[in-house]
């Protein structure tokens, strides 16, 4: 089974249980509470993240221990990501942009651009279902292989479907209408982060699986990254420079947070331009390098004239 194989269905498992622990987004009573309180604690979302870390540690140390043995250099990159996957969703989901998104529309965008560009990339490059495999049992560990693998087979094969899915979902979600049904209802706004989260699992996994691969996938990723870029770079730009309010649902809310509605609108589409690029960006110069040793290896394997 390919290593990434098993990443994209344990990650969105994860995705489901976080999500559906998150607080609603109905209209608060009061102003936001300060930064210092602006949790959402609750078991179903703390525990899945805390399981999460205790299996991938168990399978980090399994395979230190192994690799010891046989004398292979340990890596720490894997770890390293994982940690930083999980700090983003807690950032998203615990603390503190879970509260502030009911408030500013800053927060919500940074809320979605968190669960769609900086975390799916983080827990994927980690390869979480590899890992943790080593510390299930022999016989639960080759069972998930047999249905991750097709899961993953069909995840990687369809980069146009996810690259559609990636951008539609970030489309759908923010257009005005949208936004204010999922601050009215508990059950959309959960529904919506859920959404969110795995169209970028389904879509930084198969960019990343033809990142690894040697097949000429790289083109094809490279250009789904630059499609999904401009078009959420548009969708940013638009919110920066409207002369206007979009979003009528956050003025009163804005109003509570002691915020201009109108800048609060323009902070949102820089986070979406500017910080939100920076994962595809990265990839991007990765499958640019991918590229160039792939032709400078043809160019050396053809016989001299």
């Amino acid at each position: 089974m390919s290593r990434v194989a098993s990443l994209v269905p344990v990650t969105a498992g994860l995705a489901l249980l976080l999500v559906a622990s998150t607080a609603g987004a109905a209209m608060p009573d009061g102003p936001p509470p300060p930064l210092g309180y602006a949790w959402t604690l609750s078991p179903w979302s703390l525990l899945p993240l805390a399981a999460a870390a205790l299996l991938y540690a168990a399978g980090v140390v399994r395979m230190r221990r192994a690799s010891s043995m046989t004398g292979a250099a340990n890596a720490w990159h894997g770890p390293l990501a994982f940690a930083a996957g999980l700090l983003a969703l807690g950032f998203a989901l615990v603390w503190p942009l879970d509260t502030f998104a009911a408030y500013a529309l800053s927060a919500h965008v940074a809320q979605h651009m968190t669960l769609l560009a900086w975390a799916p990339p983080l827990l994927l490059v980690a390869r979480p279902g590899a890992v943790a495999a080593h510390a299930l049992p022999r016989a639960v560990s080759s069972w998930l292989a047999h249905v991750l693998a097709r899961v993953g087979r069909f995840a990687h094969a369809q980069l146009g479907a996810a690259t559609l899915v990636h951008v539609g979902t970030m489309w759908l979600w923010h257009l005005p209408a949208a936004t204010s049904a999922t601050l009215a209802s508990e059950t959309l706004h959960r529904t919506m982060l859920a959404s969110v989260l795995l169209a970028g699992l389904w879509f930084w996994s198969a960019v990343l699986h033809r990142l690894r691969t040697r097949d000429g996938g790289a083109t094809g990723a490279l250009v789904a990254l630059v499609t999904a870029m401009m078009l959420m770079g548009f969708l940013g730009a638009l919110l920066t420079f409207s002369p206007r309010l979009l979003y009528p649902a956050y003025t009163d809310r804005a109003l509570l947070a002691g915020l201009d509605a109108l800048r609060d609108q323009q902070l949102a589409g820089l986070l979406m331009w500017v910080p939100s690029g920076l994962p595809y960006l990265v990839v991007g110069m990765c499958l640019v390098i991918a590229l160039l040793r792939t032709v400078q290896r043809d160019a050396s394997d053809r016989p001299a004239a």
